[in-house]
């Protein structure tokens, strides 16, 4: 298919144009939220401040630290604090076509409730599946549901209407239970989650999965490095592939046999993801890993040749790169990363290997989502 100089520019100009009316409406659906404290049906609760995400919630995501009082019990918002203006930014849990948790930070206004405010983005909905879908991803939570949430002490105890007992299957149950307790953990405020469904206790939901018990932040998408490999002598290392969209990073949790540091992360991800996963590979076929050294805070990744086909995927390697900062820069002591090949200084590329804020950001996938239609028009013979 050919394009015209013409047919090019009204194209672009039409898919900016539709981009900002999307934009526009899932801004106003934000404003026009209720500020009362039990979310309604549909409906998404206003955001404090005192409940921002703080700092490192998950390897490679990191937040401004939170100063404000804790949250009061009863409403979700620090005692005797004036309403905020601006906007602040949280992070969501969606998932992908597969069933991948992933997490997005968006940028939300400034008002009561923002923990509350960010499990309602997750219900699924015009508005939130119309966000989800701009970033390749879904909502987690069913239509309707309404959210209660009281926040003392580290526990945040959650009352979710019963809506959540319709859901298809145990993986939606599971999905549905891991997003919540990793969105709220997100917070400095929450340590521990408690469920109750319909202001009632249970043990399980429909199709079994477990609600009888608090939880705490556990590891995301975890997968086995080895069929052969027992749960009891496995031991997690994160790594982060591209997702199938090709547009965000997929945190996986991978237990190996190997001591959890740096050099097995990096080896398992020189691997790529699993025979069976529709993730995507960080580096490119044929590339091996020679060695990894950490000096004074700088991991140097030295890399045979191949690695410079990095640069001839459709982003110019931007995700891959940011998937191996992310990968590395959990550990403690990492704070940047080099590139080496064959043991030579490589430059991919201004801010190529800073590190990221979060894994992803809403703002961001969505402009190199534009970029790479605009790019596509241009190229087309």
């Amino acid at each position: 298919m050919k394009f015209t100089g013409n047919q090019r520019k009204l194209y672009l100009l039409a898919l900016t144009l539709l981009v900002v009316a999307i934009a526009l409406a899932c801004t106003w659906t934000l404003w026009e939220a209720p500020s009362s404290e039990t979310s309604q049906p549909g409906g998404t609760p206003t955001i404090a401040p005192s409940e921002a995400p703080g700092t490192t919630v998950e390897p490679g995501l990191t937040f401004s630290p939170d100063t404000s009082p804790e949250p009061n019990a009863s409403t979700g918002a620090a005692a005797g604090e004036t309403k905020p203006a601006g906007t602040v930014n949280t992070v969501v849990y969606y998932q992908d076509n597969y069933g991948y948790l992933v997490p997005v930070m968006l940028k939300v206004p400034a008002e009561q409730g923002i923990a509350k405010a960010t499990l309602s983005m997750m219900v699924k909905s015009t508005a939130n599946d119309m966000q989800a879908a701009r970033l390749g991803l879904r909502t987690v939570l069913p239509e309707n549901v309404s959210i209660d949430l009281d926040i003392t002490n580290g526990l945040a105890r959650i009352d979710l209407g019963k809506e959540v007992l319709s859901l298809a299957d145990a993986a939606a149950e599971s999905n549905m239970v891991t997003a919540v307790v990793q969105t709220l953990t997100e917070f400095p405020t929450v340590e521990r989650v408690e469920f109750l469904i319909g202001g009632q206790e249970m043990k399980a939901l429909k199709h079994g999965t477990d609600v009888s018990k608090q939880f705490t932040r556990e590891d995301i998408n975890p997968e086995l490095a080895s069929s052969t490999l027992s749960v009891e002598d496995a031991k997690p290392v994160t790594l982060y592939f591209p997702g199938d969209s090709g547009s965000v990073l997929v945190p996986v949790t991978r237990m190996v046999y190997s001591n959890p540091d740096i050099n097995t992360a990096v080896l398992e991800l020189t691997k790529g993801p699993s025979a069976s996963s529709p993730l995507e590979e960080v580096l490119p076929a044929g590339c091996g890993l020679i060695d990894v050294t950490v000096v004074d805070g700088v991991a140097k990744l030295n890399f045979t040749n191949e690695f410079i086909k990095l640069a001839e995927n459709s982003d110019g390697g931007r995700l891959a790169l940011k998937a191996l900062v992310l990968t590395c820069t959990q550990f403690e002591g990492v704070e940047k990363v080099d590139i080496l090949i064959d043991g030579e200084p490589y430059d991919p590329g201004q801010d190529t290997l800073a590190v990221p804020a979060c894994a992803n950001v809403a703002e961001e996938i969505i402009y190199d989502h534009i970029q790479a239609q605009s790019a596509m028009i241009f190229n087309f013979e």
